[in-house]
Formats: C-alpha cells, sequence, structure tokens
C-alpha cells in the first residue's frame, strides 16, 4: 500500500473579497464553508496518518503470526514438555493476547459509526448496539478457543507426565 507521506501541518489560508459586508448571510455561509473544509483537510491528515500506523501494525501482525507458525511447528516436533524457561514466554504471550485482544476490540469499536449515536433513528443505534455485541462475541469466543487450546496442551502434559510416573513406577 502505498500511502501519502506526512504533511508538515500546515495550512493554506485563501481570503477572497466580499463585495458585501462582514455580518452579511453571504460572508457567514462562505467562512462556514472554509472552516468545513479545513475541518476536512484536517480529518483527512488524521485519516492519512491512522492508514499509515495501520500499514505498519498490519506488518507487526503479520510478523508474530510468522513466528507463533513456527512456535507452532517447533512444538509439533518436540516430545510437548515445557521447560521452565517456556514457562516465561508463556506468561508473556498471554500479555501480548490480551494486548492485542484490547487493540483489536478498540479498532472495532472506532469502525462502528460515531455519528450513528447522534441520529434519532432507533434502527440505527440498535444496529451499532448489535454491531458492538457481535464484535464482543468474537473477542469472547476467541479468548474461550484460546482457554480450549490452554487447557487441551496441559491435559497432553498432564497425561505425558502420568506416563513417566507409571514407568519409573515400574522400574
Amino acid at each position: 500500500m502505498a500511502y501519502r507521506p506526512s504533511s508538515s501541518g500546515s495550512y493554506t489560508v485563501v481570503i477572497i473579497p466580499l463585495k458585501t459586508s462582514l455580518c452579511s448571510v453571504d460572508a457567514l455561509r462562505f467562512y462556514l464553508w472554509i472552516k468545513r473544509l479545513k475541518d476536512l483537510e484536517k480529518e483527512k491528515d488524521a485519516l492519512w496518518s491512522g492508514l499509515e500506523i495501520l500499514e505498519k501494525a498490519r506488518l507487526w501482525y503479520l510478523q508474530r503470526l510468522e513466528e507463533n507458525r513456527a512456535w507452532q511447528d517447533s512444538i509439533e516436533s518436540r516430545s510437548g514438555f515445557v521447560s521452565r524457561n517456556e514457562d516465561g514466554a508463556e506468561a508473556r504471550s498471554c500479555l501480548l493476547r490480551s494486548r492485542i485482544q484490547r487493540v483489536n476490540g478498540s479498532l472495532g469499536s472506532v469502525m462502528s459509526e460515531p455519528n450513528a449515536m447522534t441520529s434519532s433513528n432507533p434502527s440505527l443505534l440498535e444496529a451499532v448496539a448489535d454491531s458492538d455485541l457481535r464484535w464482543h462475541n468474537s473477542v469472547l469466543t476467541q479468548e474461550v478457543k484460546n482457554k480450549n487450546c490452554q487447557i487441551s496442551l496441559l491435559e497432553q502434559e498432564k497425561h505425558a507426565l502420568l506416563n513417566q510416573l507409571h514407568a519409573l513406577k515400574n522400574c
């Protein structure tokens, strides 16, 4: 993705003389039109900055996915026992997952239409509320999936340890 380079933050001011007084309706309309253009320019700059941040985040997410795949491949190739050093990595991984879910939730709330809340149309409010509930449901579903994976790994580890214990008792 190619993005526009960051601007310096300066804006061009255009002064156009009016044939009427400054207190006229035309002068007010012109002022409000210029003000709206300036606000739109600021919003555009903020959106471009957001896109640049999202591109960096996308690349970061892709890198984490590759690291995750590599880590899964290495775990699958090993016997499944967890060393003490990996316990610290598991704690860091849990913290990272919670932060990622928080960021994902924030992005989901940004993507919900902010102007819909000010509308008097109840169907729009219901749609936004429904969208928020669906987003939170997907986050909770992912958390449950992660916990189920952790439980499964712990059960496998327990089974392997019980087999080792049984083998040691038989010796």
